[in-house]
């Protein structure tokens, strides 16, 4: 005989309702903006612990700085390009009524004559007050994102940020500090690179440089050279040239407790391409250690594909596949020239460091790293 069927069974459970996810509070969110020589980026985030948490995103390429190196100013194109992604951040930060937020452009509105222009064109159509920000406060924001990602045994610290039209160098003694004070003395460095006296041990800026080269700008200068093999070789050797100005660089380093971290999408790339990923992953890439070895031969790769090779990989993507052979010749100069057989890849930078300055200005911040 059958068993008998329970009463009930195969009947539809009734659904259990998980609450919706609380909105965060406005009164805690902070937003960063980055209108770099390639890219409009933007963070919304609220403080968590001694870190935030990302609320909202948005990052487009623009090319803001096209045909810049030639003519000196912004295109009508370029500024139209823009100004369609401002709009973009601007519902954002309407929609999430973020009060607190530093909004910055860099090199293009630096270098362009017309700069002025935009920016009051921006705040006229948009509501958004972009302020420039000169190299030395970019650099400090780049190193100081980049804090979590030192080691307690690193004693000297050279902080890359590779940009569309500038790469900014920071080079820092921390050999005074305590190692578990490290990360803490690097990130009070928001406050400026020659701080005043403090209790607190310090790290020491030694020297630092914004090079007027970044992928764009490098790429722009060397476009007539038709063979890719020699434009790659002559880009390295240039750009080189120009750290000629940095003090570490004509001193002999010990390799020992020396870091280099780079933060920028060719370093994001090349660590990508070396981990094979088909999709993008910022948890695999973020904080990645590579050998100068392995970061050679992603760039072989790269020169084995030649330009329509470079456009149809996955890898590099359809917004960087131009920019990928520049960005690799700064790259590999700096590879070239410190004593390091290791780079520290850092997806994290300007953003990031315009998000922890303000929060940690603002004491919202829970004792820690930061």
């Amino acid at each position: 005989m059958a068993p008998r069927r329970p009463k009930g069974a195969g009947a539809f459970p009734k659904p259990v309702e998980s609450p919706a996810p609380k909105p965060p509070d406005p009164s805690e969110l902070y937003a960063a903006l980055d209108l770099g020589t390639n890219s409009c980026r933007m963070l919304i985030a609220q403080p968590k612990g001694s870190g935030f948490h990302v609320v909202d995103s948005f990052s487009k390429s623009v090319q803001l700085g096209s045909g810049l190196e030639r003519s000196g100013r912004l295109s009508r194109a370029s500024m139209a390009r823009t100004m369609q992604a401002l709009r973009i951040c601007q519902q954002k930060l309407k929609r999430n009524k973020v009060r607190r937020m530093r909004l910055v452009a860099t090199e293009a509105c630096r270098r362009a004559k017309n700069a002025g222009d935009f920016i009051a064109q921006v705040r006229r159509e948009t509501g958004l007050r972009l302020e420039i920000i000169a190299p030395e406060e970019e650099a400090r924001l780049a190193v100081i994102s980049c804090a979590p990602l030192v080691s307690t045994r690193t004693e000297q610290l050279l902080v890359v940020d590779i940009g569309g039209g500038s790469t900014e160098l920071v080079w820092i003694d921390i050999s005074s500090v305590p190692r578990r004070d490290r990360p803490a003395a690097i990130m009070r460095l928001h406050a400026g690179f020659h701080p005043p006296e403090s209790p607190f041990p310090a790290a020491k800026v030694v020297d630092w440089i914004s090079v007027p080269l970044g992928v764009a700008t490098l790429r722009d200068q060397f476009a007539d050279v038709e063979d890719d093999a020699a434009r790659f070789a002559l880009m390295s050797w240039f750009f080189e040239e120009n750290l000629a100005e940095f003090a570490p660089y004509k001193d002999e380093q010990a390799r020992e407790g020396f870091q280099i971290v780079g933060t920028s999408g060719t370093v994001t790339t090349v660590a990508a391409s070396h981990l094979g990923l088909k999709r993008y992953d910022r948890t695999k890439v973020d904080g990645l250690r590579m050998t100068s070895d392995q970061i050679d031969k992603v760039i072989r790769s790269y020169l084995d594909l030649g330009p329509t090779g470079r456009r149809r990989d996955p890898r590099i993507g359809e917004d960087r596949h131009a920019l990928i052979m520049s960005g690799s010749a700064i790259l590999q100069a700096l590879l070239r020239c410190w004593p390091t057989d290791r780079l520290s890849v850092a997806d994290r930078g300007l953003r990031e460091g315009l998000l922890y300055a303000q929060m940690s200005a603002d004491g919202v911040l829970e004792d820690g790293p930061f």
